[in-house]
């Protein structure tokens, strides 16, 4: 088990993680997700126009998280966490395939696609496991204050309520790993920012060489084999130190 004393690795990961394990991103290609365009499907105003429309779409995403399955870069970070480190993961991902992989702290950016939530508190959310739920949000579920629930997802345009804690969880790092994104989208762009200023940091991306920003050390390999090969380095050394 890890303690207070062990090297804290904090890993922030985004869509190229989940992407080996079969989750599309709406950044591929033409910048659709699943076809649909973002605007429609993905923000306050595509809730609020075609709430049905919205509810059908996360209810697809949440059975095709479902069927997927963690890969081996997600099963190496928990593999991390077993050996003694402490592991810290902050995701622009809303599936959970690092807590199936068995990772047990996990910040969740951008909300969690297998609950939902009230469309009125934020702080009332609610298991999709639950058998009553029948796995799925539909029009006319309701919150404990008679609201509407939503996916548990922070679309484009809304606050990211829990960024604060992400910015002391990155504050506390001995080292850092950023897995499957180039932090683009704001405000997690300004979380590298909020790191110690000695401390160490890989990017694994196919892509690394371009993407890495100065004193970060790119590992240019698709997450499956780059985070693997990182977490073995560092479990034989017992540190990041080179």
């Amino acid at each position: 088990m890890s303690d207070t004393r062990s090297p804290h690795l904090v890993v922030l990961t985004g869509a190229g993680i989940s992407a080996e394990s079969g989750l599309k991103t709406f950044r591929d290609g033409d910048g659709l997700w699943e076809n649909h365009r973002l605007e429609d499907v993905a923000t306050p105003e595509a809730w609020a126009r075609d709430p049905e429309t919205v509810l059908r779409f996360y209810d697809e995403r949440r059975e095709q998280t479902r069927r997927a399955r963690p890969n081996a870069a997600h099963l190496a970070l928990a593999e991390l966490e077993d050996a003694g480190f402490r592991v810290s993961v902050v995701t622009q991902n809303i599936d959970d395939l690092h807590e199936r992989a068995g990772s047990r702290h996990v910040l969740h950016l951008h909300g969690e696609i297998l609950l939902a939530r009230s469309s009125v508190d934020a702080n009332l959310r609610y298991p999709l496991s639950d058998p009553a739920t029948r796995g799925r949000i539909a029009l006319g579920d309701l919150c404990d204050k008679g609201s509407q629930l939503r996916p548990d997802v922070v679309w484009f345009g809304e606050a990211v309520p829990r960024y604060a804690e992400a910015c002391d969880i990155v504050a506390g790092a001995d080292a850092l790993l950023v897995v499957g994104t180039s932090l683009a989208v704001m405000p997690a762009a300004l979380l590298l920012e909020q790191a110690p200023f000695d401390a160490p940091c890989w990017l694994v991306d196919p892509h690394a060489r371009d993407l890495a920003p100065p004193g970060v050390s790119p590992v240019a390999e698709p997450a499956s084999r780059g985070v693997p090969r990182l977490v073995a380095e560092w479990q034989a050394r017992g540190g990041f130190a080179d």
